[in-house]
């Protein structure tokens, strides 16, 4: 589906020009003529972008752009505020009531496509999970109260012109400005990356000498995996004209000509480092809900969900490359009398011991998952019934070998009983899961019959 961009403009003229751009561009565009129009179609229609322009008959641009950042339904949405005055004051006013970007008319079109496109990409980044299902589920993201400081990289061909711009930003940003060439902003990405932060926000100073230059700096920046989710603007010739609209298509998050003045520059880049940091705890909490949907909360181990697709997986595999595999339940031998006598706490304790010990003892191609309260699922890719048998004995023995001592300081001897199916040595048709499951559970039941702390072993589900 096409995005749906809202145009706010009181000239019927402008607004047919700008639809007529945008619906060649594939973009689906409704049109409002005054601010309480916009604000009411925002509530109705949610649209993915606003083109407003700032002098409207009944409420200020500004006012409603105001409103559009105190709703919470609405306060996400790009905002790019369009002006035929373009004064510094009125550019200033507008950046600091929330706008993406400002732009004069008539927008140059290319600039303005390309823009759209960032502004729309860089929403759908950080647009998952949504925003209203979060809030459904309780989970909307809290205001912050403070925020660190940050580190903000100043690229620049020459170190006196970017110390120069460091002096002017220093007593109006209270985040940490540092100094860089090209050369040293790549350098610092060799060398720190994965290990100390590298900076949130770099600003590419382009001195309109090289501007492919500044352009290949930022499509790098922007493809290496330790600054891919940095923000990064250009300043200079190469933020205006054609090169504005290759920057943004290149991944720039802002752009912005050799006029730009200290005080615009200021609300531009803390409108970046709040998008940043807004994309950043969006993205963590997709991997949070992501590492909870595959592991056990406890032991950390992959979950039942998980390891159901993953034994399909291991099974195709096999049968593809004709290679034998196994798959062992495991039960820890009365685990209920250890939260009778010791309490649940007491039984965490010894689960989270007993998922260590296991993992030490298994493949990193293995899979393990806790399937139930004491209960674990082991799958061994490639593996035939002499290798099963080495494994399932060594888990025996490292369970058994010494006690899994509490917080209380009791030293607690726990035992583990297994069993083993090994599919891939009957043909075809002993890869079955549902069956192969099915044997290595009732191995698990001969072994708890016949004593515990034992293994039993089925050749094939076949």
């Amino acid at each position: 589906m096409s995005a749906r961009i809202l145009i706010v403009d009181d000239v019927a003229s402008n607004r047919i020009v700008q639809q007529a751009r945008l619906s060649a561009a594939f973009y689906e565009a409704t049109l409002a003529q005054d601010g309480a129009t916009c604000l009411a179609m925002v509530q109705d229609h949610r649209p993915d972008l606003i083109l407003l322009d700032l002098e409207l008959p009944d409420i200020s641009g500004l006012e409603v752009l105001q409103r559009l950042r105190r709703d919470p339904v609405c306060g996400d949405i790009p905002v790019i505020a369009l002006t035929a005055t373009g004064t510094a004051a009125e550019r200033l006013a507008a950046f600091a009531a929330g706008a993406d970007d400002v732009m004069e008319q008539p927008a140059n079109e290319r600039v303005l496509l390309a823009r759209l496109r960032n502004l729309l990409r860089l929403k759908a980044e950080s647009d998952f999970p949504a925003p209203d299902a979060l809030a459904m589920a309780g989970l909307a993201e809290a205001s912050a109260v403070f925020e660190p400081q940050a580190t903000i990289a100043l690229v620049t061909p020459q170190h006196q012109t970017g110390e120069t711009l460091r002096e002017a930003l220093a007593g109006r940003l209270r985040d940490r400005l540092v100094v860089l060439s090209r050369g040293e902003a790549l350098a610092e990405i060799a060398r720190r990356a994965g290990r100390d932060p590298l900076p949130e926000v770099y600003v590419l100073q382009d001195d309109g000498r090289n501007p492919s230059a500044t352009l290949r700096l930022l499509s790098e920046l922007k493809s290496h995996q330790a600054t891919r989710h940095a923000a990064v603007c250009v300043v200079g010739p190469a933020g205006a004209g054609d090169e504005a609209a290759m920057a943004f298509d290149l991944g720039a998050d802002d752009a912005m000509g050799p006029g730009v003045s200290a005080e615009e520059l200021v609300l531009r880049t803390r409108g970046l480092l709040r998008r940043k940091r807004h994309s950043d705890r969006q993205r963590a909490r997709m991997q949070d809900g992501l590492r909870l949907a595959m592991r056990d909360p406890l032991t950390g181990l992959y979950n039942r969900r998980f390891a159901a697709p993953q034994l399909t997986a291991v099974a195709e595999r096999a049968r593809a490359e004709g290679a034998p595999f196994a798959v062992m339940v495991m039960d820890l031998d009365r685990f209920k009398q250890v939260n009778d006598l010791y309490g649940h706490a007491a039984g965490d304790q010894v689960l989270i011991e007993v998922a260590r010990r296991l993992s030490a003892n298994l493949r990193d191609t293995d899979v393990l998952a806790r399937i139930g309260g004491e209960e674990f699922l082991a799958i061994l890719p490639r593996t035939g019934m002499p290798m099963a048998r080495t494994v399932a004995e060594r888990l025996c023995q490292a369970m058994d070998d010494e006690p899994i001592r509490i917080d209380s300081g009791e030293a607690l001897r726990v035992t583990v009983s297994i069993g083993v199916a090994v599919a891939g040595t009957a043909g075809p048709d002993s890869f079955g899961i549902e069956g192969l499951v099915e044997q290595a559970d009732l191995a698990l039941l001969e072994s708890k019959g016949a004593g515990r702390n034992q293994v039993t072993y089925r050749l094939s589900a076949a």
